[in-house]
């Protein structure tokens, strides 16, 4: 039976995900704050903003199981409002969870990953971290940074026999748009703000299902040779086919008459 580590799998693209693997045989572990363990998925208490929580949680899960075939590093959140106006702490806690949190759970797991020499690690990072939308600005550079790492750590454990990629959704109905941490802070000033906001949650809330990310994760978490990095849905990796070959400015240019 292969085993699927994943951490934010209490809700959204999460749960969905960590259910399919269930379904399809697997064996699950699914480290959350808030989750329950339900058939074939094994909740295990995890914060990912610290170091002690996480390391804790892995080794409960060695406990349990000699292997990890698969670890997905999915937990996150989003803030918005004007750049100049962020409270820093808010900032600093984004990129605790975002992107510091899956630094802690990769360091944490790579010991078992290179004791059994193999082993996958999925990111979820978004195509903001190609596509970088205004007033989400440090969700977008979280996201990012997560990109910039996935690469990284391809080349520093292939020698190993870890593979390593992320996969970049696009707009997805979830309850990641109701718990986002909208601040309104220099709304006066920059007055295209909450309209902007407004519009992207509506572009999420009629987005792709979190099943189709599931499939796109197992998929991921299957095939023989996985790529680097992965678009979630037909219209954003066409959105990303053109950041590539139309000059940024242009890009940029339409991404701000969308949102701003």
């Amino acid at each position: 039976m292969r085993t699927l580590l994943i951490t934010g799998g209490s809700s959204g693209i999460g749960q969905s995900t960590a259910s399919l693997f269930a379904e399809r045989g697997w064996r699950v572990f699914e480290l959350s704050r808030h989750g329950i363990s339900s058939a074939g998925i094994t909740h295990v208490d995890c914060d990912v903003r610290d170091e002690d929580s996480v390391r804790r949680a892995v080794d409960q899960v060695l406990q349990q199981t000699d292997r990890l075939d698969v670890v997905i590093s999915n937990a996150g959140f989003g803030i918005s409002g004007p750049i100049e106006f962020a409270d820093i702490k808010e900032v600093e806690r984004q990129m605790d969870v975002n992107f510091t949190g899956a630094v802690r759970l990769v360091q944490a797991v790579l010991p078992q990953l290179r004791k059994q020499h193999g082993g996958r690690i999925i990111f979820t990072s978004s195509v903001a971290a190609l596509l970088a939308v205004p007033y989400q600005s440090f969700y977008s550079a979280s996201k990012a940074a997560i990109n910039a790492l996935a690469l990284a750590l391809a080349n520093e454990v292939r020698t190993f026999g870890i593979k390593v990629s992320v996969m970049m959704p696009g707009d997805v109905r979830t309850s990641f748009t109701d718990t986002r941490n909208k601040s309104l802070a220099g709304q006066d000033i920059y007055t295209r703000a909450e309209k902007a906001v407004s519009a992207m949650e509506k572009d999420e809330r009629n987005g792709m299902s979190p099943v189709q990310m599931a499939r796109l994760f197992y998929h991921i978490a299957t095939c023989r040779r996985p790529r680097p990095q992965y678009v979630g849905g037909l219209m954003y990796r066409v959105l990303c086919f053109l950041d590539n070959i139309l000059p940024k400015r242009l890009v940029n240019w339409i991404e701000g008459q969308m949102y701003s």
